[in-house]
């Protein structure tokens, strides 16, 4: 069957999952997946460790999963972690769809988690496709906007080209890009999360490969939606007692 949404918003199995009361199991449950990684513990059998003593769903499995990382990857991603102010002049390479679908989600109303390492990620998944929404063009103007009020730049958009409607995305974007005059810059190839490792650009992007990897990065979704999207659906799931929110 086609995907035909227009929002980005929740699953409408989530509120039973993530709704009021869910929020305390699910700390429960990061903390002992987190204390599993952080001892050396495959992700794999953590996860099943304590997906099955706490009987999480599928989608509180995922939300931890995602969420979840050792002691020794958040300090180490902290050291990395640049905040806005230290990006002016500097230039950014943003994981597109890492990024942009964080941000469509918050503004569509589907829950947004903040992980361990003091990110915020979505559960929506591409599976191959991607669908320009109702939220795809004000969350790229909220990154534009955003990235110009601390003079960050240049920009430039890491796009997978094996994902359906790459093409049309950058087309999307490099229009708002025109019509504001930011001069964003495109990389549309097979495997971008290669080049975002090694790349010298500040990296935004929550994705766990990349950050454990790059170089410095910024934590642009969590800025962007804690800052504009006041009324975000955010489920906690904790900080390290050593990191910060940002």
């Amino acid at each position: 069957m086609a995907d035909k949404r227009q929002n980005r918003g929740a699953d409408p199995r989530d509120e039973d999952f993530f709704g009021p009361g869910s929020e305390e199991v699910l700390r429960a449950a990061m903390d002992d997946y987190c204390w599993l990684l952080s001892r050396g513990y495959a992700q794999s059998s953590s996860l099943k460790i304590v997906g099955d003593h706490f009987s999480l769903h599928g989608r509180q499995r995922l939300a931890i999963m995602r969420g979840g990382c050792s002691i020794q990857q958040a300090l180490a991603r902290k050291k990395k972690r640049f905040t806005l102010e230290q990006c002016r002049g500097r230039a950014i390479a943003i994981d597109g769809y890492n990024t942009l679908i964080t941000i469509e989600a918050a503004l569509a109303g589907a829950f947004i988690f903040s992980g361990r390492d003091g990110c915020y990620r979505d559960l929506a998944g591409l599976h191959g496709t991607y669908r320009i929404v109702a939220q795809t063009e004000p969350a790229a103007k909220l990154i534009g906007n955003y990235l110009c009020e601390y003079g960050a730049g240049p920009v430039t958009w890491y796009i997978d080209r094996p994902i359906s409607n790459s093409g049309r995305l950058k087309v999307l974007l490099a229009n708002i890009s025109d019509q504001n005059g930011w001069g964003w810059n495109f990389v549309v190839e097979n495997n971008p999360d290669k080049a975002l490792m090694v790349t010298n650009e500040i990296v935004a992007s929550s994705d766990s490969g990349i950050l454990d990897a790059c170089g410095n990065w910024v934590n642009l979704a969590r800025l962007i939606v804690s800052s504009y999207v006041p009324d975000a659906r955010v489920i906690d799931m904790g900080f390290f007692s050593s990191t910060e929110p940002r």
